[in-house]
């Protein structure tokens, strides 16, 4: 049976209640204890009879985003950003048009789904996911009925124009890309997902080094960054820490990509463009290589995170530390995982160990700004979080063949007239995310 668009964004507004439940009441919880919020006033917040004896967690969709909205200035902004209350205030108009009943377009459907995925994305909620899966199912549905619709016209034009026979249909000319031309067009495939990627999953465009390099021109800058870590890997110099930092939509995610494939094993002949890489590095040949990939969004510090294994993650050094080697690389620093607690000099050890060995950490901004004062969450508080920093980078320089790569968006956003500080400002987010950057 067929699912309607109202069911589409009725089992989003379920993936958000999910998602957005344990996030505000953490924050909500946060806020009482640092006395931003009045803990009377705050439990007469709502008339509603239903909620009464209910936890922050079980609330609904609709009560979770008046909250945000209501207690933003107190709690929220220190989290997310003028973008995310945006996000939020759509929300509650897509919400109430679903319970009055009324009808959803496609494109209304979309944009509803969209919205959603981007508030979940920014409390590094796993919900996100499912709601990218629906979306893109949705996209592609549209443009199997549009392909179809064109044939239907193709087929019903029965009148020529004088001078249409003298010139050739556009598809002889210019042949579309398949997925196009089928309607298989998917809008995802070209917005690069490196958790994604580093889980095994997406197009061969992003997920497959040889497509991808065979698709991807490599600039002067890409280049120079494929070259450096190539010398640095090899144990012949170069940066240990590289700091991507671009306004949104600059290739910092497909720069990361560029450098996970490129130490995926594959041989670089087999890699468009790689001997011209390794002549400009120059080394003779790319070591084996083990890839840490950390994605802030992905991530939750409020969650941990259990592995095929039964090991239990907390912290982005345990999971740093899983990546490199399994359960028994996560036992140099468990006692610093369970307690999240920084692991200091480990991190030089534990590198030296598993090394040669390049981390990549994406939206770290992302999961730090969730992080609080206090040690209520099992990620660690949001000093331990800068001192890990410091630890990690200092680590990788005293080690002669690892790589560390950080992407970090573009910290000028003074320009209020530029295109880029709303942005900006979704990937950077409230006060906490300021000072994280």
């Amino acid at each position: 049976m067929a699912v309607t668009n109202r069911e589409r964004v009725g089992k989003a507004l379920d993936l958000l209640k999910a998602g957005l439940g344990p996030f505000a009441d953490r924050e909500v919880k946060n806020a009482i204890k640092a006395k931003r919020l009045d803990e009377y006033g705050f439990h007469q917040f709502h008339d509603d009879p239903k909620l009464k004896g209910k936890s922050v967690t079980e609330w609904d969709a609709s009560a979770l985003l008046k909250l945000m909205w209501d207690i933003w200035n107190d709690v929220f902004r220190y989290t997310l950003g003028h973008t995310d209350r945006s996000l939020v205030s759509e929300l509650r108009e897509w919400r109430n048009k679903w319970a009055h009943q009324e009808h959803f377009s496609s494109e209304d459907t979309d944009r509803a789904l969209d919205s959603a995925e981007r508030l979940l994305k920014a409390v590094s909620a796993s919900q996100a996911g499912e709601v990218n899966r629906m979306k893109i199912e949705l996209r592609r549905l549209v443009m199997d009925e549009q392909a179809r619709g064109e044939k239907r016209k193709a087929a019903g034009t029965l009148i020529e124009s004088p001078g249409a026979g003298a010139l050739k249909p556009w598809r002889e000319v210019a042949m579309p890309h398949n997925d196009v031309a089928t309607g298989g067009y998917q809008q995802a495939e070209f917005a690069a997902d490196l958790w994604q990627v580093h889980l095994g999953e997406g197009s061969d465009e992003y997920r497959d080094p040889q497509e991808f390099f065979r698709r991807t021109f490599l600039t002067e800058s890409l280049r120079r960054l494929l070259e450096g870590a190539a010398r640095r890997l090899a144990g012949k110099g170069g940066d240990p820490v590289v700091q991507l930092q671009t306004n949104f939509g600059g290739g910092k995610t497909h720069s990361m990509l560029g450098l996970y494939h490129l130490f995926s094993g594959m041989a670089p002949e087999k890699l468009e463009g790689m001997d011209e890489v390794l002549a400009g590095a120059p080394v003779d040949k790319i070591p084996s290589v083990r890839r840490v990939v950390l994605v802030g969004n992905r991530i939750s510090p409020g969650n941990p995170a259990e592995k095929p294994d039964g090991t239990v993650i907390r912290t982005l050094w345990g999971e740093m530390a899983y990546q490199l080697g399994g359960r028994e690389a996560f036992e140099w620093v468990r006692a610093d995982d369970e307690h999240a607690t920084n692991p200091g000099d480990t991190l030089r050890e534990l590198l030296i160990e598993y090394g040669p060995c390049v981390v990549l950490i994406d939206e770290w901004v992302s999961y730090a700004r969730q992080l609080h004062d206090e040690g209520d969450l099992p990620a660690g508080t949001f000093e331990t979080q800068f001192t890990f920093a410091q630890a990690l980078t200092e680590s990788v320089k005293l080690t002669a063949n690892c790589l560390l790569v950080i992407s970090l968006p573009a910290s000028d956003t003074s320009d209020s007239g530029s295109p880029h500080t709303e942005a900006d400002d979704a990937e950077v987010g409230g006060i906490r995310g300021r000072s994280a950057l």
